[in-house]
């Protein structure tokens, strides 16, 4: 087939891109900047534009796949209806390339793309060779988001936005957690746990669900599956890990539970995780200043996710002065959990608040009052904050007013702050 992708740049279609190209057919896309990603794709003889205004797309196009952050109005799904060509959303595009295998999904409010990791690990060690899909890029994949394995299970992240996840048929599925996100597209906690409900109601009799149903979330949404077992992962071990965290270690104890359903060897399957030495932005160390001065990027955006990787950074780098940079992402998000936000930042010493990422500006109105936002957190968690502007504003201030010897830098957000960090290490 002839396919091509609108938002290929995107941490999931570009997985699927790579995949579909793998298997033979004629892969091209667009997206709206470069990336590394675009880079790796086009090494692999996928042709990507910069374009998206619809002339991009051939007359012979055999499938149009696009990502959720691609609007219904947008030029070349327009132009795509034009040609009548089948239009299809990237999860509903995965849901049909997985529907032949046994699908291992990993879903979950957060930490979803280091469990699917840790599982890659574990399976890849074991002597099964899985095809992955996974939201970041793992050194065990050579530094790609995705692989194409011989055998029948089919590992991926399964992401409850806009009921994505709900296009797929899963065999086993791991989740982590479910305290609530996306409400633009969700009515309330109640609507968006009823989602996890609806997707682990997917999986069949012979198949299983595991979680941990110490976790108020996860025993609601399990006592309501009717027909699957669900499994307690608190009854295996909190494995010894490279990378800090409870919350790693939780997530560890998940991938205990699948590698018991999949018959590998508990033992084993510490050691793979011992080895597990984490990926791109989570708790990734890009790199180290002139100065000595480390520097973390990590894909945190939620206060519960902002939480979990500042205890991370405290058990890593104890005694440190802890220097937090923090890039809101979308106003509705900060809006609708804003009273979480103004606790989640305890245990950083210094904390500078970005611009908001506006990663869907076409359909929010409202807009957070960061000067507003800054004293608020002061006010409830006791943490020295500021209003630190753009990327660029930012940083220029930690640079020439913020960090000392001695200090760690700690970058969050599901923007485009990573590249700041990267920069950061590059120029200082």
């Amino acid at each position: 087939m002839k396919i091509y992708c609108s938002g290929i740049g995107g941490i999931g279609l570009s997985a699927y891109a790579a995949l579909q190209k793998s298997c033979g057919h004629e892969i091209l896309g667009s997206d709206r900047s470069e990336s590394e990603l675009l880079n790796d794709l086009r090494s692999q003889d996928i042709s990507v534009a910069l374009n998206q205004d619809g002339t991009f797309l051939p007359e012979d196009l055999d499938l149009f796949v696009y990502s959720e952050a691609i609007p219904r109005d947008a030029p070349e799904r327009l132009r795509a209806e034009e040609l009548g060509v089948k239009s299809i959303s990237y999860f509903q595009a995965l849901g049909e390339f997985s529907r032949d295998y046994t699908v291992l999904a990993v879903c979950g409010t957060h930490g979803k793309s280091s469990t699917t990791a840790m599982a890659a690990r574990v399976l890849i060690d074991s002597g099964i060779d899985p095809t992955i899909v996974v939201g970041t890029k793992l050194v065990e994949l050579n530094g790609r988001n995705w692989r194409k394995g011989e055998s029948d299970f089919f590992l991926l992240e399964a992401c409850e936005y806009r009921r994505s996840f709900l296009n797929l048929s899963p065999n086993v599925v791991l989740l982590t957690n479910a305290d609530g996100d996306h409400f633009d597209a969700f009515d309330s906690i109640e609507d968006y746990q009823k989602a996890f409900v609806d997707f682990l109601d997917l999986v069949p009799m012979d198949g299983a669900i595991y979680t941990h149903l110490s976790d108020p979330d996860c025993a609601k949404i399990a006592s309501e599956v009717t027909r699957t077992p669900v499994h307690d992962v608190d009854i295996f071990p909190l494995p010894n890990l490279s990378v800090p965290g409870d919350h790693m270690r939780q997530n560890g104890q998940l991938v205990l539970g699948l590698a018991e359903h999949l018959g590998i060897e508990q033992e084993s399957a510490l050691i793979s995780l011992k080895q597990y030495n984490g990926c791109w932005r989570r708790m990734e160390l890009v790199g180290t200043t002139a100065a000595d001065i480390p520097v973390i990027d990590d894909y945190a955006h939620h206060p519960r996710e902002v939480q979990a990787t500042i205890a991370a950074a405290r058990e890593a780098h104890t005694g440190k002065r802890l220097v937090c940079v923090f890039q809101p992402h979308m106003h509705d998000r900060t809006i609708k959990l804003y009273k979480e936000f103004l606790q989640c930042f305890r245990g950083a010493d210094l904390l500078l608040l970005t611009d908001v990422y506006d990663a869907r500006s076409d359909v929010e109105t409202d807009r957070v009052d960061m000067e507003k936002f800054v004293q608020d957190i002061r006010e409830n968690s006791g943490v020295d904050a500021r209003y630190s502007g753009d990327l660029s504003q930012t940083k220029s201030l930690l640079a020439n007013e913020v960090l000392q010897k001695g200090d760690i830098l700690l970058c969050m957000g599901a923007g485009d702050i990573t590249s700041m960090a990267r920069s950061f290490v590059a120029d200082y």
